[in-house]
């Protein structure tokens, strides 16, 4: 399947960089999407020609419904760097063969292309924006939270957020001036609306830009689909690892048939006020398509027969996703549980009684849990605080009990045992709290802690955030509760959070407390974790035993 998924996205594959001599910020970079080849007709994202927009048209842009090449300054240079082959019909079948490489600068024709490549000359075709992307971001963005885009210079911008916004849901169409560009196909697309939070995915980008293709270009990187907002899931979050250059890369979502073009990379780092995020910020591909393809068959008169891009995605509709991540069950055993103005997560052990941690209810008696997924979707329910404890106990957990059952709801399955380097996933309302549903990331169980052969300490690599605290770990396969996710990991000598280093409290530490109170209502089993040995609230502060030093005799 990888060995299909890097051909599938090598052929697909576009890097993007943009400079004009009146023009001093010198040239922009990122990637793009090779949609056909007969005509060479390549997808990016629109915000590299920003700084390339007219200055008698900026006042107007934001409220375009599209942007022709009449309004960027004359004389761009436009180059696509694909593989050399790829226009010779003799080696059409050749592996990577419709490979590309997008770059709008003018000194590059004064450099020999990467081993293997060639430039190809390039038009801008239209810059067109997607409504549906911009209003669910719009939505769960919030600009109080400090939001920033992109890069990772955090002091680029006075107000990365409100520059952010006005460029992120724009788009380019730019087509290839190369005759010996041959062929007729078209990339495989599906439509984001079948994919399902946990789906894999895959990233094809090229960290940097048009830096050093021969190195960088058409990057692949996997991760899971982590969350989804707006219309037809316009607004896709995914944990795959990307870097600044992928701008405009494709994100790929195996069907039974193989590989298909789910979506474009917008932003491949997130940052919240100083928190790095970790997780890639995605547009929808039949999103922007459907918003090219009004602009197409408009008043205008632009329509061209070959330009017809919602036939990449409707002829896939019948395609279903290949589901092998976390079940949606699971999902459902997740809560948003509310004290005042803070909020956290929780997870549901049975139809009654849920676990979080003690930092969210924050002292509280009283909690309100929000249901965002079945069995009560969209609803509120009060809950009492029947135990949290102590600020000292290495443990931080904290028992709720709800006013009301809940019917046939699907009480998860315990783990027993913990094996480092099996899958697992996070779920938690990190990040957007109840803005659009739980989060879920993906990694693996780097390590078990235990003293005198107990687990007392799970650490996976997960994306953890604020929000996630009382979230639930789960092994991706077997499904089973393997933890309850307690914090990730700060550095506040230089102020750097980690959310692919967190830690999570093992079930085995709580499931005798829980069963406990289940049958006899005995809060015994739970005081106990505020009198456990000195040794496990050691590893909770992450710190080493201190270790006796033998006097010398001397």
């Amino acid at each position: 399947m990888s060995e299909a998924l890097g051909l599938a996205a090598a052929k697909a594959g576009c890097v993007i960089s943009v400079s004009h001599a009146q023009v001093a910020s010198g040239p922009w970079s990122g990637s793009g999407v090779l949609l056909s080849r007969d005509p060479g007709v390549v997808l990016c994202h629109g915000i590299i020609f920003s700084p390339f927009l007219l200055e008698s048209e900026r006042p107007d842009w934001p409220g375009s419904e599209v942007l022709l090449a009449d309004r960027f300054c004359p004389g761009l240079q436009i180059r696509v760097l694909r593989t050399r082959g790829c226009g010779s019909r003799a080696n059409r079948g050749d592996v990577g063969g419709d490979n590309a490489a997008l770059r709008l600068n003018p000194l590059s024709d004064r450099h020999p292309s990467p081993h293997g490549s060639r430039d190809c000359d390039a038009e801008l075709l239209m810059v067109v924006p997607c409504p549906q992307f911009q209003e669910a971001f719009s939505k769960i963005f919030s600009a109080s939270d400090q939001w920033h885009f992109g890069g990772n210079d955090l002091e680029q911008e006075a107000n990365p957020f409100e520059h952010d916004l006005r460029f992120l849901h724009w788009f380019a169409l730019l087509r290839i001036l190369d005759p010996d560009c041959c062929g007729t196909s078209w990339v495989n697309c599906i439509p984001a609306r079948s994919l399902r939070k946990g789906d894999t995915v895959f990233t094809c980008g090229s960290p940097f830009g048009s830096f050093c293709p021969d190195i960088f270009m058409n990057t692949l990187s996997k991760g899971i689909v982590s969350n989804m907002a707006g219309a037809g899931n316009a607004l896709i979050l995914t944990d795959a690892r990307c870097l600044p250059g992928t701008e405009g890369g494709g994100v790929f979502a195996m069907s039974g048939i193989g590989p298909h073009l789910v979506g474009i990379i917008v932003a491949p780092l997130c940052w919240k006020s100083t928190e790095w995020v970790g997780l890639t910020l995605v547009c929808a591909i039949d999103s922007i398509l459907e918003s090219a393809g009004k602009v197409l068959s408009g008043p205008r008169g632009f329509l061209k027969p070959w330009l017809l891009p919602m036939e990449l995605v409707t002829r896939s509709h019948s395609l279903m996703v290949v589901r092998n991540g976390l079940d949606r069950r699971l999902l459902d055993a997740v809560v948003l549980v509310e004290c005042g103005p803070t909020w956290g997560s929780g997870v549901m052990m049975n139809s009654r009684l849920l676990l979080t941690c003690r930092h969210v209810v924050n002292g509280a008696s009283n909690v309100c849990i929000r249901f965002l997924t079945s069995p009560k979707k969209d609803s509120v329910v009060k809950g009492k605080v029947v135990f949290a404890t102590r600020d000292s106990s290495p443990y931080d957990i904290a028992l709720v009990e709800l006013e009301e059952s809940l019917s046939a709801f699907p009480e998860p399955v315990l783990a027993s045992a913990f094996h480092p380097g099996e899958d697992v996933s996070i779920v938690g309302f990190g990040v957007f709290g109840q803005a659009c549903g739980p989060s879920v990331t993906s990694g693996i169980l780097s390590a078990v802690i235990t003293v005198e052969d107990k687990p007392v300490m799970l650490q996976a690599t997960s994306a953890v955030h604020s929000g996630s605290s009382g979230g639930a770990l789960f092994a991706t396969h077997s499904g089973k509760l393997l933890g309850i996710v307690a914090s990730n990991t700060r550095d506040n000598s230089v102020g750097v959070t980690y959310p692919h280093l967190n830690f999570s409290i093992p079930i085995t530490v709580l499931q005798s407390a829980i069963l406990e109170y289940i049958h006899n209502r005995s809060l015994h089993g739970f005081q106990e974790l505020d009198r456990v040995g000195q040794r496990i609230q050691v590893i909770w502060r992450l710190q080493r035993e201190s270790m006796e030093v033998p006097l010398s005799k001397l």
